[in-house]
């Protein structure tokens, strides 16, 4: 049986910057504009310890700078911002029922789910109709050091058992290994401290998607 979603894009491929927990408003704006200058393709809005005026406040902003790159914004966790932004959602698998979260979000809108190292979850969240499944974490990852670990055979395993949807790797990416979470089959690599850690934003940027231009479509 092969799982695909309806509304799967093309769009989730290459570099997928995810924010860091920036607190400056205007700051986030300049550290996202460089990750999207360099080539990110997808941009999601994750910010753990902002209050939830700030989150939409910035989560507004971050949009209408997605909307100018032409690139979508993706909220991290919570549905009730993407809806008030108009942006896709990003949640994990368990993170409640699957099937209200799309009929929710609607059929426009992107949903990407966290399917930690299950190819059952990812089966599960392709039938419901997501756009997108993400493992992780790939490497060992400094923003969330007790994560599961998804070992790279999964991208293989998960085109084996029918899912044709996007494939993203998370979790403890950097430019030395991104190259084997290509090769091993991952459509795009969700990344955050080696993007937006790096002195120069823009460029780290263009090295990480750079990556998957050897990739075939």
């Amino acid at each position: 049986m092969v799982f695909a979603s309806p509304s799967a894009t093309k769009s989730i491929r290459g570099l997928y910057a995810v924010t860091p927990d920036e607190p400056d408003t205007a700051q986030l704006l300049v550290l996202a504009g460089a990750a999207l200058a360099g080539g990110a393709t997808v941009l999601q809005y994750r910010n753990k310890r902002a209050s939830p005026a700030l989150r939409s406040t910035q989560a507004k902003a971050l949009q209408a700078l997605c909307q100018a790159f032409s690139v979508p914004l993706i909220i991290n966790d919570h549905l009730d911002l993407a809806l008030e932004v108009n942006a896709g959602l990003h949640i994990g698998a368990e993170d409640g029922d699957l099937a209200q979260v799309r009929a929710a979000l609607g059929p426009g809108r992107l949903l990407g789910v966290s399917c930690y190292n299950q190819i059952a979850l990812a089966q599960s969240a392709a039938q419901a109709s997501a756009d997108y499944i993400a493992f992780g974490s790939v490497f060992a990852s400094p923003t969330k050091p007790k994560a599961v670990t998804a070992p790279l055979r999964l991208f293989a395993e998960a085109k084996a058992a029918g899912i044709t949807l996007p494939l993203v790797g998370i979790g403890g990416i950097t430019l030395a290994n991104l190259p084997q979470l290509v090769q091993a089959g991952a459509d795009a690599a969700a990344v955050i401290s080696e993007l937006f850690q790096a002195k120069d934003i823009q460029q780290r940027a263009q090295q990480l998607a750079s990556c998957f231009n050897t990739k075939r479509s």
